[in-house]
């Protein structure tokens, strides 16, 4: 097999799926020069063969699911920097992570990246939400990276790292005027989203949306994804995914990871239990632990989990 066939909402429904890791850890490992606020789309842009190396790596390692190298993306970003070439790297994106999908050996989707406004800002932002944007003009900043995405093709959008629930609503509306399926992750700290909503609220925005198809949670401690799980499955009824970090703290005005003095467990099965579909790992988890994570996913009991009901509904 290669790129997988099945439709994604129907692997969702059939059992757990196994992500990919962080993207810009794996790079800086390959020796990529990952500085300049353009993050992994400076890579994207200069080194493209080294995106897709990256992408081969999780594949190899036992990731169904590639998350494209668009996250930090965004046509005023790039335009401030001097580049214009934007629509062509967000399609590029796509195509690096379906090359490396047709050589994985087994099946394999693409979701494509939409990470949130923050991201482009590079300040740290998308850890805080509450940009003083309204709804209508962060609709506006993406819904052409969605259109431009969604041409290119990918198996599914991966709409992750939201802060806050306004910017979900936003995206949600382009979601709905677009008619593309993806999931919808926030990141969490202390229980509620990095503005400090109540997980209850900004995950039942998307009950009602036929367009996602799982929701859940990213870049977060380990020891928040249970927690934020149950409240999603109640929200919601939901494929519920969970992809944290190692439970590092980034610092934007130092513009590095603050470490954990140790590592925090990963509960997989009570994840899987909880009605996760989709697990995986981002900033700081590599390829190892990602293959030490598909060797978890495949031993878990195939029981449906609690929480689950059919994508869409």
């Amino acid at each position: 097999m290669t790129r997988a066939t099945v439709p994604f909402a129907d692997a969702l429904a059939a059992r757990a799926l196994v992500l990919d890791g962080g993207l810009g850890n794996q790079l800086a490992e390959q020796g990529c020069d990952l500085s300049g606020g353009l993050w992994t789309g400076r890579v994207l842009a200069e080194r493209p063969d080294q995106v897709q190396a990256a992408h081969t790596a999780y594949a190899q390692a036992g990731a169904e699911v590639l998350i494209t190298a668009s996250y930090q993306v965004g046509y005023e970003a790039f335009a401030a920097r001097g580049r214009a070439e934007t629509t062509g790297l967000l399609h590029r994106s796509v195509r690096l992570a379906a090359r490396a999908a047709d050589t994985a050996g087994h099946g394999v989707w693409v979701a494509a990246s939409v990470g949130p406004y923050g991201a482009v800002l590079a300040d740290g932002s998308e850890y805080r939400g509450r940009y003083g944007l309204s709804r209508r003009e962060l609709a506006a900043f993406h819904r052409p990276r969605i259109e431009a995405l969604l041409d290119a093709g990918p198996d599914v959008l991966a709409v992750e790292t939201v802060p806050d629930a306004d910017e979900a609503e936003a995206v949600l509306g382009v979601l709905a005027d677009t008619g593309a399926r993806a999931w919808l992750s926030y990141t969490v700290a202390g229980g509620r989203t990095r503005a400090g909503g109540r997980l209850a609220e900004a995950f039942a925005l998307a009950e009602e949306s036929p367009q996602v198809v799982a929701v859940g949670v990213n870049c977060c401690d380990p020891r928040e994804v249970l927690p934020a799980l149950e409240e999603a499955a109640s929200a919601t009824g939901k494929p519920l995914l969970a992809y944290p970090n190692d439970g590092s703290v980034w610092d934007a005005a130092a513009a590095t990871w603050a470490y954990p003095a140790a590592s925090a467990p990963w509960p997989t099965g009570a994840w899987l239990r909880a009605g996760a579909r989709l697990v995986g790992g981002c900033c700081r988890i590599g390829p190892s632990r990602i293959a030490a994570l598909a060797s978890d996913v495949r031993a878990a009991p195939p029981d449906r989990p609690r929480g689950t009901a059919a994508p869409g509904k």
